[in-house]
């Protein structure tokens, strides 16, 4: 056999190996967990529970949380195919549009003639100011401050951003002045603080796998949301309401990944307890895709409210379906002193109701 004939016969013998390999290589597929019961980290360090450092997020499916500090990421960009951006909430972020499309000519006496228009506090605000706080994907991205970015420049305003103080140990975080406009299929972002005469710029790609890429006005890009698949509710501070016209932040606030199809629904212990519930309880759930499907209706942490007993309310738990399909029930075991809990690092139970 010559040496031409030898190599032929190797690359032939290899290649049925290798074949033979692939075909025997299992795909491996994770299951969803069963279910777990996780103490959330909400506390950085010295903070109080109500004012916890910490954004949440839970991912049922892996069993795995992910703990981001609310202050550092200013805007988040829409990957989706509008052009929207949205403010913080977990840090009580405001805006408001200015009539100018040239960051040079807005001056510190633009944000001074607002007065504490753009701050939330106690009856302080105005929901003009923040995003959409509730309703679903659409209802949100139509409810930004910040308007949709047009692919005509010349349209895109400058807009002033009260950077927010909510239950910050960092105080007073100053104002903002900032212009978005297209760059191709994502954007480019110029901002300055108020007293500046010359801007910066940064441009954020969109990327499918999040429903947002996030921006410091510190650090530029921040890692904020977890992969849009990779996470189901979202525990924290964040903005919500007083009444129907005044915004306002909220401690233990649970928003759930609505804008990457996450959708949660209530059940009354009344109707069927949280042990004995299963997949055939399932069709009786009325699921909403909203932000606030579970918001603060599972606890009290006001005395004030009548008849109230503070804690995790235990005549409720939730039932929530990722976007994979996979059913979990879920409740809330202790999140305050008075039901054996610790403020800022909150209890949940979840279990596998039925495997999407």
């Amino acid at each position: 056999m010559n040496k031409f004939t030898k190599l032929i016969a190797f690359l032939c013998i290899a290649t049925a190996f290798t074949a033979c390999k692939k075909d025997s290589d299992p795909i491996v597929v994770v299951p969803p967990s069963d279910g777990s019961t996780l103490t959330l980290n909400g506390l950085i360090g010295t903070e109080t529970g109500a004012s916890a450092g910490n954004s949440v997020f839970v991912d049922f499916s892996t069993d795995k949380q992910t703990s981001v500090a609310r202050e550092t990421w200013d805007l988040g960009f829409y990957c989706g195919t509008d052009f929207r951006v949205i403010l913080n909430p977990s840090v009580g972020a405001t805006a408001i549009a200015i009539d100018k499309t040239d960051l040079n000519l807005v001056t510190a006496a633009d944000s001074l003639a607002l007065g504490t228009s753009l701050s939330l506090g106690q009856g302080a605000g105005a929901m003009s100011a923040v995003d959409a706080v509730d309703g679903n994907t659409s209802a949100y991205l139509n409810g930004t401050v910040i308007a949709a970015v047009s692919a005509t420049d010349a349209e895109n305003k400058v807009y002033l951003v009260n950077r927010g103080t909510a239950g910050l140990l960092s105080g007073a975080r100053g104002w903002q002045k900032i212009r978005v406009i297209r760059n191709g299929a994502g954007y480019t972002l110029q901002y300055a603080k108020i007293n500046e005469t010359t801007f910066k710029t940064l441009t954020i790609t969109k990327d499918a796998a999040y429903n947002f890429k996030a921006v410091s006005f510190v650090t530029g890009a921040a890692t904020v949301e977890p992969l849009k698949a990779d996470w189901d509710l979202q525990w924290g501070l964040s903005t919500y309401k007083a009444s129907a016209t005044i915004p306002y932040t909220f401690s233990d606030l649970v928003l759930i990944n609505f804008v990457g199809g996450v959708t949660a629904g209530e059940v009354l212990t009344s109707t069927v307890s949280y042990a004995a519930f299963a997949e055939s309880n399932i069709a009786g759930v009325t699921f909403l895709g909203t932000r606030e499907a579970i918001g603060s209706k599972w606890r009290v942490t006001s005395a004030r409210e009548a008849g109230a007993v503070l804690g995790v309310l235990t005549d409720r738990f939730y039932v929530l379906k990722d976007a994979a399909g996979n059913v979990y029930k879920l409740k809330f075991v202790s999140f305050i002193a008075e039901d054996g809990g610790t403020r800022g690092k909150p209890v949940i139970e979840y279990k596998l109701v039925k495997k999407g």
